[in-house]
Order: C-alpha cells, then sequence, then structure tokens
C-alpha cells in the first residue's frame, strides 16, 4: 500500500501551482486520482503534425503531472495509458512507436521517480504486451519499488470489461477451491458477493479513485475502472493532454473539493419531514 513520508516538498511547486494549492483544503485532498489521458492526436493535427509528435509530447505531460502529485503528497495516480482496443484497433505503426515510446520513458524517467519518491505498478494483461516492453516495465517497477511516495500506476492494454470478466472468474475459482469437494452451481453463486470481486480485481491492493480526470472534453469513461468509479467525481477539460500541466491538475482537485460526495445518501441535505404515502398527491 503506498505511504507518503517524507519532508514536505509544497514548496517545490511552481507559482502558478502554489497560488492554486494555497486555495485547498490540505486535509480534503483526494487519496487517488485517476485520469483518461486524451487529445493527443487531435492536438498534433491542430499543428498539422503526425500523431507520433502528440504522443511524445503527451509523454512529457505526464512526468510534470506526476511530479506535481508528487509533491502534494498523492498516495495514489493511476494514468489510462494504453487500452486494451487501442492495442486491436489502431494501426500497428501507431501500437509499435507507442511500444517504444513506452520504453523510453520508463528508461529515461526511472531517476526523476526516484527523485520524487515515485513508485511505478502497472494494471492491465500486461503478459499480451511484447517481451522486450515487459522486460522494461519490470527493470522500472524494481528501481523503483524501494520509493514510499506516490504510486504511479499505468493502465496498460487494459480494458475495465475484461478485468471484470478475469476477476469474477478468479473470485469463482477460489470459492470452489476452498470448499471440501464439489460444489453446486447455485450454492456457488449463493456464496459468491461484490466483495470477491473487488477483492480480485487488478486494482484490489488500492482504494477505489475519488477523482477521475479527463482531458479533451469527451464525456465518456472509455473502459476504464468501470468498477472502482462507481462514486468517483468526474472532472472533464476540453484542454488536450500535451496541454495539461500541474497547474491544471491542481485545478481539478480545487472544483473535486467543491463538489459534496454523497456515495448514495443525501449528504448534508436539509431535513423535512416525512410525507406519508397516501398524502402525495397523484396527478
Amino acid at each position: 500500500m503506498s505511504s507518503v513520508t517524507g519532508p514536505s516538498r509544497i514548496h517545490e511547486l511552481s507559482a502558478d501551482e502554489l497560488a492554486i494549492y494555497r486555495q485547498l483544503d490540505p486535509e480534503q485532498l483526494p487519496k487517488h486520482i485517476a485520469i483518461i489521458m486524451d487529445g493527443n492526436g487531435r492536438w498534433a493535427g491542430q499543428r498539422r503534425l503526425q500523431r507520433f509528435f502528440g504522443h511524445q509530447q503527451g509523454a512529457e505531460s505526464v512526468q510534470y503531472v506526476v511530479e506535481t502529485a508528487s509533491r502534494i503528497d498523492l498516495p495514489w495516480l493511476t494514468l489510462y495509458a494504453f487500452s486494451l482496443e487501442n492495442n486491436l484497433r489502431r494501426p500497428e505503426t501507431e501500437v509499435s512507436f507507442l511500444m517504444r515510446l513506452l520504453r523510453t520513458y520508463l528508461v529515461n524517467n526511472v531517476k526523476r521517480m526516484n527523485d520524487n519518491n515515485v513508485r511505478i505498478a502497472y494494471i492491465g494483461r500486461i503478459k499480451d504486451l511484447p517481451q522486450e516492453v515487459q522486460e522494461t516495465m519490470q527493470w522500472a517497477a524494481e528501481q523503483t519499488a524501494h520509493n514510499t511516495g506516490t504510486t504511479l500506476t499505468l493502465a496498460l492494454n487494459y480494458g475495465a470489461r475484461v478485468e471484470i470478466v478475469d476477476a469474477v472468474r478468479d473470485a469463482l475459482r477460489k470459492i470452489a477451491a476452498e470448499q471440501s469437494g464439489p460444489l453446486p452451481l447455485e450454492e456457488l453463486l449463493s456464496k459468491f458477493t461484490d466483495q470477491h470481486i473487488s477483492q480480485a480485481l487488478y486494482t484490489a491492493h488500492m482504494p477505489d479513485p475519488d477523482l477521475v480526470i479527463r482531458t479533451s472534453g469527451e464525456m465518456r469513461i472509455s473502459n476504464f475502472l468501470l468498477w472502482q468509479i462507481a462514486y468517483s467525481e468526474i472532472y472533464v477539460t476540453d484542454r488536450f493532454w500535451p496541454d495539461f500541466r500541474g497547474k491544471h491538475f491542481l485545478d481539478a482537485i480545487r472544483e473535486y473539493q467543491c463538489r459534496e460526495r454523497r456515495f448514495g445518501g443525501l449528504g448534508n441535505a436539509p431535513k423535512v419531514k416525512p410525507v406519508e404515502p397516501e398524502q402525495v398527491l397523484v396527478r
């Protein structure tokens, strides 16, 4: 579990970031923020550049945001880096470029991660990625495993529906294995709860996201953490990911702190006298 320790690094924020941070309540910061990084291709298209340049600039944005997250002591940051659908539906040349970019990012930024006390982890069907990519990912995880600050989780070859299917299969196998003998289907299903799924997800070791940020203005979730974000606050900005910086990250947190999280309850709504059903006027 992520455990942020060490002296405060708030003084390392830029002047613009610090101005926003001072408007926040440090006691009400989210514990886990997840980001759908969108808009690399459109950012490049607006500049009449190839999509590859958008992805390169997007990789730069990752490090800016990660450093800001580490400076405010955010325990968990999860980035939707590469979806299962990207792997299946994008041109092979683009997928190959993204895999090379991932390796380059990891190799070039491990030192910066260590300097910022950031530990890197991954979720998704990692075993289906190219072997050389898996090896670099494992190397980066080992190099940063000792860090105790922000846990940066990259969702790679990730799809939430597949994750849930994997979780249900694993959970049912676990229940069956705990029995002394064959278990009738109805009895097996009667033992099955939502907690079994939660404990079998790729993210079982981390808290659910408090806040989901999506860049580029698109109003959709795109098969990202569908189970985990049931009660997450969602913040959408029109800004493309390559233009997203630490101050915009803090803007999202400021908006988050203006909301009331009710988790299906009534929150702080004023109490009113209950009305009997027969008193309700039906027209």
